[in-house]
């Protein structure tokens, strides 16, 4: 476990990333997507490719999936199409990575207050977050809405409306992530970020793109400076 440059200060909030931190959701992601694919004829996706294409919200995943990306004709229609089938399959094989749940506990046993920032659809996050995290308050679980302003990660807007959530700001709080917009998305909105390896994203590509610290096992967190 590497502890390089982590603060000294102590943490009264984390905001954790959703996908590929909180949750393994890439089966029901890949489920989704091969279906969406496969109602205009296209080719299915492995686990490991689509693995490659998540981070920045359905829209950018089904750019990558789709042959010729937003330029094909069929773009606008399997993106809808890939929402809707996402819709309903979102919890058939989601599941918290282990330690998880025991991390989330031994935090709100600590007074840690604690929020989710994700690029999913707003509701999802509030309803996986409602299904998996009790602990973590529905106001604090906040998903893409831009259309009510909040933009999509690495821009801060979810970060700073999940702070004003828990009444607290960033400078109490640490971000807990497991890629690269995860690391971006801390960065412009002023948070130390502690990066995870589990996800969807390897501890190689973390390191090359300057992660610090990195924890390969949920228990861990509790170790570092600040808890």
């Amino acid at each position: 476990m590497d502890t390089t440059n982590t603060t000294k200060q102590t943490y009264r909030a984390v905001i954790f990333d959703l996908d590929g931190t909180l949750l393994d959701t890439l089966e029901d992601l890949t489920d989704s997507c091969n279906q969406a694919l496969a109602r205009f004829g296209y080719p299915a996706h492995t686990i490991d490719e689509v693995r490659q294409f998540v981070g920045n919200g359905l829209g950018v995943m089904m750019e990558k999936a789709l042959p010729g990306g937003r330029g094909n004709p069929d773009y606008e229609k399997a993106l809808a199409g890939m929402k809707e089938i996402y819709a309903g399959n979102y919890r058939n094989k989601t599941k918290a990575y282990p330690g998880v749940l025991e991390l989330i506990e031994r935090l709100k046993e600590k007074g840690v207050k604690m929020a989710i920032v994700s690029n999913k659809p707003d509701e999802q996050v509030k309803e996986l977050a409602a299904l998996y995290f009790t602990s973590i308050p529905q106001e604090a679980a906040i998903g893409e809405n831009e259309a009510a302003g909040v933009r999509r990660k690495p821009a801060p807007d979810s970060v700073y409306t999940a702070l004003r959530a828990l009444g607290e700001d960033r400078s109490t709080a640490v971000y807990v992530g497991d890629s690269d917009v995860d690391m971006a998305t801390a960065r412009n909105a002023g948070l130390p970020c502690i990066s995870v390896s589990w996800g969807f994203k390897t501890r190689e590509f973390l390191q090359q793109n300057g992660a610090s610290p990195i924890v390969d096992r949920a228990e861990e967190i509790l170790a570092l400076p600040g808890f």
